[in-house]
């Protein structure tokens, strides 16, 4: 609940040091100047207030490079799912036949049949095993794959804002939402989207 009301109070201060700031460039230069309208662009924006936010869902859903590699995280998760279910399906098609000899007393001696389930308990545990390894594997790559992914982000925008100049650029997700409210002549998503689809084709 502290956490709670913690992150709610710098939210708000947050907003009112943003709204300061807007107050300050707007009144101490001609006095009629205003960030409200329909008409402002965002190189206007800019020079009103030198911040803006990009759009983190939306970028990914667009960004051709971050839609390669979760297809290829996919196609590799796939994979090895499948792979792993062709075992468990072998493994258990052998449970069923030795529970079928073993009822029927169909084993040859005890001994023999003792062997077999340890066998069989030896593949369980194998498979399970297995199974945590592939788990880790696939967290393992998603976590390369998102570094990546944040890191052709992170070196786009360096050049990037060499010219742009922001003083500060956010990021807003469905799940972290850092712009409680903006004017979306602030959001540069759609532009950042584009340039950096046109970096990862030239590769």
């Amino acid at each position: 609940m502290k956490q709670y009301l913690s992150f709610i109070i710098n939210g708000l201060l947050a907003v009112a040091v943003i709204v300061l700031f807007v107050l300050h460039f707007t009144t101490s230069s001609s006095g009629t100047k205003s960030v409200g309208g329909d008409k402002k662009n965002q190189s206007e924006a800019q020079d009103i207030l030198p911040i803006a936010y990009i759009d983190v869902d939306t970028l990914l859903m667009h960004y051709q490079f971050a839609k390669d590699a979760y297809a290829d995280l996919l196609a590799k998760s796939e994979r090895s799912q499948n792979d792993f279910n062709k075992k468990m399906t072998q493994w258990q098609k052998e449970g069923a036949e030795f529970q079928r000899k073993y009822q029927s007393n169909a084993f040859l001696s005890r001994e023999r049949a003792e062997q077999e389930n340890n066998r069989l308990m030896k593949q369980r545990q194998e498979l399970e095993e297995l199974d945590a390894k592939l788990s880790q594997e696939f967290l393992e790559e998603q976590r390369r794959m998102n570094n990546q992914l944040i890191d052709t982000i992170n070196t786009f925008l360096k050049a990037y804002n060499k010219e742009k100049k922001y003083q500060l650029i956010l990021s807003n997700t469905a799940m972290d939402n850092n712009v409680l409210s903006a004017d979306s002549v602030y959001n540069i998503t759609a532009e950042v989207v584009e340039l950096l689809n046109v970096r990862y084709i030239k590769k």
